[in-house]
């Protein structure tokens, strides 16, 4: 049982500290499941909302995962991590740090550029008026300079009242989850897709129905069908196939949503980091639509250290979400928003994407060559051109526990569509952001050795 005192700490946060702590603990052990929002809410006394903001956060960290009609578990790998290391570590200690980590959305240290945001930091931090309340929306300014900039390289349609800055993709899903819960109680979701807005979604008990793609797109048959009034797409980079939402997909998209008085969330997520073509324009510019919440980041081009994310909304949201969340401040520090605005104002930004987009070139091109000459014809491409990863299939047979294990215990760490610790799906992420240039081949020859141990004989 926890102990709630009505003074002090807010609710939520003794909440979160205490189921925290039993994590920590090993009292709640690997994949317990939690008590539903409804009981917990019950038991104690509280609201509804109160154990919602303590899940959120126990989910944001990372201590427990959301399972679709199912409910909250205990992360396997976090306890597994703290089962071995003092409770008093930082978190940093905790996680296991691998020799070869293949992950998704990482930059290597030396591209983030330290020098030019520390003498911008600088700069603005005595103009700050930190005896102030900042803007709840986010820095006007900033807003401002974002409007320009999603104008003239994605062709988006809005001014700085329709742009909210958002603490990363997550936030920005929370927020239009809690805005649209009157709109609708239900969402679709293209199937596969990114995990992270089903999380979402489910922890804000919206029914999830996954759409499937098609070789252009989602399949709007079955869109159609499902009577739905929310959807979420990944159109100009599909995430994980590749996949780009041709014009006349795109146009049935937004028919389809204003003759069903339906909203489309465009994640916009990798399009500043595009290797072979010219980004593809937003959704939400189409016909001055109104019916596209654009969904942005910072975290692929500059850095995901920094949780910056943003929307832009709709006019007609725009009430929703200032009456919504009145009481609400941006998540992002005052100080990190003023240098992102002047990063952008005085044309840092635009030199930095074109950077950024020749050195990830090389890091793709190095490791779509090692892919070839260590893996060879074990798999196929699924997707590259983009982003920071290239994604992989299995054309062999594989023993994917004997292969996790392998990789385990050689300090490798990849990542599949599914978050599926045994890779079951045959497809997996080999990051290429996260390494130096000099290093990509290293780490994808020690992968390819431990790939082809845990094949299966297939003579």
């Amino acid at each position: 049982m926890y102990k709630l005192e009505k003074s002090g700490s807010p609710l939520y946060m003794q909440l979160y500290m205490q189921i925290k702590e039993d994590i920590v603990n090993n009292i709640l052990k690997a994949n317990t499941k939690l008590p539903s929002i409804r009981k917990m809410s019950s038991d104690y006394k509280i609201s509804k909302t109160t154990v919602e903001s303590a899940y959120s956060q126990l989910y944001a960290e990372g201590y427990i995962e959301s399972h679709p009609q199912s409910g909250y578990f205990v992360s396997k790998d976090i306890v597994q991590n703290f089962t071995s290391l003092p409770i008093e570590k930082s978190n940093q200690q905790i996680e296991k740090q691998y020799k070869y980590d293949f992950y998704q959305a990482k930059h290597s240290e030396d591209v983030f550029p330290k020098k030019l945001w520390s003498k911008l930091h600088n700069k603005v931090i005595s103009s700050i008026d930190f005896g102030s309340y900042p803007n709840k929306q986010g820095d006007l300014n900033l807003r401002k300079e974002l409007s320009a900039y999603l104008s003239e390289s994605r062709a988006v349609i809005c001014d700085e009242e329709q742009i909210v800055i958002c603490s990363g993709f997550s936030d920005s899903m929370f927020i239009i989850s809690t805005m649209l819960k009157k709109f609708t109680s239900s969402i679709a979701i293209e199937y596969p897709g990114y995990n992270v807005v089903q999380e979402v979604f489910s922890l804000q008990n919206y029914k999830i129905t996954n759409i499937p793609l098609l070789k252009n797109g989602i399949d709007l048959k079955i869109l159609k069908n499902s009577k739905d009034k929310l959807l979420y797409v990944t159109p100009s980079h599909q995430y994980p196939t590749g996949k780009t939402i041709p014009i006349s997909k795109r146009m049935e998209l937004i028919n389809w949503a204003c003759e069903n008085d339906a909203y489309i969330i465009e994640d916009d997520y990798d399009s500043e980091l595009s290797y072979n073509n010219r980004p593809i324009p937003s959704l939400q510019g189409i016909n001055d639509n109104q019916r596209v919440i654009y969904s942005g980041t910072f975290s692929k081009a500059l850095s995901p250290a920094i949780r910056v994310s943003y929307i832009v909304l709709p006019k007609k949201l725009v009430p929703i979400y200032k009456k919504i969340f009145n009481f609400s401040f941006s998540g992002v520090p005052i100080d990190i928003q003023k240098s992102l605005e002047l990063f952008i104002k005085e044309g840092h930004w635009d030199k930095h994407i074109r950077k950024m987009r020749t050195l990830n070139k090389k890091k793709h091109d190095l490791m779509k060559k090692a892919i070839k000459e260590y893996l060879k014809d074990s798999v196929s491409i699924l997707r590259e051109g983009s982003g920071l990863t290239i994604l992989i299939k299995a054309k062999i047979d594989m023993d994917w526990e004997k292969l996790f294990t392998l990789l385990e215990e050689n300090s490798i760490k990849v990542y599949s569509t599914t978050c599926d610790s045994n890779l079951k799906d045959n497809t997996i992420y080999l990051g290429f952001g996260g390494f130096k240039e000099d290093k990509i081949s290293i780490a994808v020859e020690s992968f390819s050795k431990q790939w082809f141990k845990a094949a299966k004989n297939t003579n």
